[in-house]
């Protein structure tokens, strides 16, 4: 085999509870992982010039070893001694430094596209050893799950293989908004000390809409928006559109709303501003 495709999708939290500083200067979290079917594509291609390259249209994907796909090849090359190039392209489609987990998505697909392309036999917690090296929102990407409970610094994944279907529209602001920045501004004093996860779990194995668009909560929003406090007027838009739980993913910018259905989420949408040019309706996946 000299080239394999492999699909790397977004992820959104519906709860991300931010627990204390660790030792190791990052942060005890505990959250949901929802993945959604908002998707890159990755072309993986054998190459004889022994260097790894990565091309992308978009500006704003690094094109050297800072891309965590770039470190995914070099990781695994370097272990297992393969001395032959890799092409990477990435087709971006999910927005950059967005709270999405694009380009850890897309360092989860390099390990498992090339765990095939160079049939290194690996299981999924090797992989995941693996993936805890690159960030740590990149083991969830290798479950084949809707959603997964992430502890530790949301390396650790507990699969939840759950059958509801949430619908959502999805703006992401045209701001890049940098995990780093986001975190430098948090006030642990100030973040929930509820244990969402557990408040939310029941509503989402039952499929109890109403109840689960009641309990989305994010530790990192006092932050966000202390950075940018124009985002609560997008949050606003959004209920006033007819969204009954509104949430930042992640460390934003991203605002995802819950929508009863694909027809409700397109209701939502064509209420919105058509200044925000990066609006999704998407599904879990």
């Amino acid at each position: 085999m000299r080239r394999i495709k492999v699909s790397s999708p977004a992820k959104l939290n519906l709860v991300l509870d931010v627990l204390g500083k660790r030792p190791d200067g990052f942060h005890e979290l505990r959250t949901i992982f929802e993945r959604i079917d908002l998707r890159d594509e990755i072309i993986l291609t054998r190459n004889q010039t022994g260097r790894i390259t990565v091309r992308c249209r978009h500006p704003h994907v690094p094109k050297n070893s800072s891309n965590l796909a770039v470190k995914a090849a070099m990781m695994l090359a370097q272990d297992f001694s393969i001395h032959e190039g890799l092409d990477i392209h990435i087709i971006k489609n999910i927005p950059v430094a967005a709270g999405l987990a694009g380009g850890s998505s897309n360092g989860a697909a390099v390990l498992q596209g090339l765990n095939r392309l160079w049939q290194l036999g690996l299981s999924t917690p090797k992989l995941a050893q693996y993936a805890a090296h690159l960030g740590s929102d990149v083991a969830f990407f290798l479950y084949d799950v809707p959603y997964g409970l992430g502890t530790g610094r949301g390396e650790q994944i507990k699969p939840l293989n759950l059958p509801t279907k949430l619908w959502h529209v999805l703006v992401t602001p045209r701001v890049k908004m940098y995990t780093k920045d986001v975190f430098a501004r948090l006030k642990l004093s100030l973040t929930n000390k509820k244990d969402n996860v557990n408040i939310l779990l029941p509503f989402l194995r039952k499929g109890q809409f109403f109840g689960l668009t009641g309990v989305l909560s994010n530790d990192l929003e006092p932050a966000i928006l202390s950075l940018r406090p124009d985002f609560i007027r997008l949050k606003q838009k959004l209920i006033d559109a007819g969204s009954p739980g509104v949430c930042f993913s992640g460390s934003g910018p991203s605002v995802f709303a819950c929508a009863e259905s694909k027809a409700h989420a397109l209701r939502i949408r064509a209420k919105l501003d058509r200044r925000y040019s990066q609006v999704f309706v998407v599904s879990t996946l």
